[in-house]
């Protein structure tokens, strides 16, 4: 008599996992999971693959009986065979409380991890890439921003970016797990929110079907587009760039998508840190155009000048020599 296989949802699921922990070996797995459908079937799939799982549950404290909840989840997966532990957040800090919310998020499960090699799975699915591009395409980004999130972007391990939400949740029917629907993920007071209940089912209707996978797909093939162009301007700045600044000669033979990834890899290495398109413009306009002893602002009170024929960062309150002297 034939031996059935787990449901097919369920199956989906280990697979993805399955090719995904491929690369690494023997070290213990972090998984993030609230206990919403996504993460709750990564664990699962996690689970049953390995045996040295260890979850952690964010707690970010902003609605009530959030502790509860976190709580709740921690027994549940314990029932599952997997360690878990609570981390209480504060949410503050600039860019509104999602972005405040996911950094501090990160920082926890950075510092949660089991081993410093520990990769930690996030349930994003394909459906959250899809709104992921969506954002980026109304922020104006670039390429960089449209190619979404990656399935590996040390240490956040991706598994499910091929795997739609209501698989996610097939699977945790399947499984019997009790699924808690967060009250955030349907208020409309956040982007993403309007996004995934207005704006895609409206964009799914118009153009008959199969946009979250069509944009999934345009995100990764911006993404080797991107890998690409990153390779090139790697390797102008590893000849343009020295102790003294960069060689402007260097970059003004080189398309613009090359020199402003220059720029933006050059700038983050001295620590500059919140670089917008408006920065990179002008730092772009300064390599190709501007004269020297001019300059344009940084982040952080920095101004980037050209001097002796090589782009210099410096102090935007540094003392100027006069033009006549």
């Amino acid at each position: 008599m034939p031996v059935s296989g787990p449901d097919p949802a369920v199956a989906q699921v280990r697979r993805a996992v399955r090719v995904a922990l491929t690369p690494f070996g023997d070290v213990p797995l972090l998984v993030a999971c609230s206990g919403g459908a996504d993460s709750l079937a990564l664990v699962a799939a996690a689970a049953h693959l390995r045996t040295d799982v260890h979850a952690a549950v964010v707690d970010h404290g902003l609605q009530d009986g959030s502790a509860r909840h976190a709580a709740a989840t921690v027994d549940l997966l314990g029932r599952m065979g997997v360690a878990a532990t609570v981390h209480r957040v504060e949410v503050d800090g600039p860019g509104g409380i999602e972005a405040a919310a996911r950094t501090a998020r990160y920082a926890a499960l950075r510092a949660a991890r089991p081993h410093p090699r520990s990769p930690v799975l996030l349930g994003h699915t394909l459906d959250d890439q899809a709104e992921t591009v969506l954002l980026g395409l109304g922020r104006g980004s670039g390429a960089r921003s449209l190619s979404g999130m990656r399935t590996w972007d040390d240490p956040w391990l991706r598994p499910l970016l091929d795997v739609r939400r209501a698989t996610t949740r097939a699977a945790c029917a399947a499984l019997d797990l009790p699924v808690w629907d967060d009250p955030h993920n349907t208020d409309p007071r956040f982007t993403r929110v309007r996004l995934r209940h207005e704006v895609l089912p409206l964009l799914e209707d118009v153009l008959a079907g199969g946009v979250a996978g069509a944009l999934a797909r345009t995100a990764a093939q911006l993404r080797e587009d991107d890998e690409a162009l990153t390779a090139v301007a790697d390797a102008v700045l590893a000849g343009a760039a020295d102790d003294r600044g960069v060689a402007h000669d260097a970059l003004a033979g080189q398309p613009v998508a090359v020199r402003r990834r220059v720029l933006r890899a050059w700038l983050h290495g001295l620590g500059v840190t919140g670089l917008t398109a408006e920065h990179l413009h002008g730092a772009d306009a300064l390599a190709v155009r501007g004269p020297d002893r001019t300059g344009t602002a940084l982040p952080g009170g920095l101004e980037l000048v050209r001097a002796r024929g090589r782009l210099v960062v410096r102090p935007a309150n540094w003392p100027r020599r006069s033009q006549t002297g």
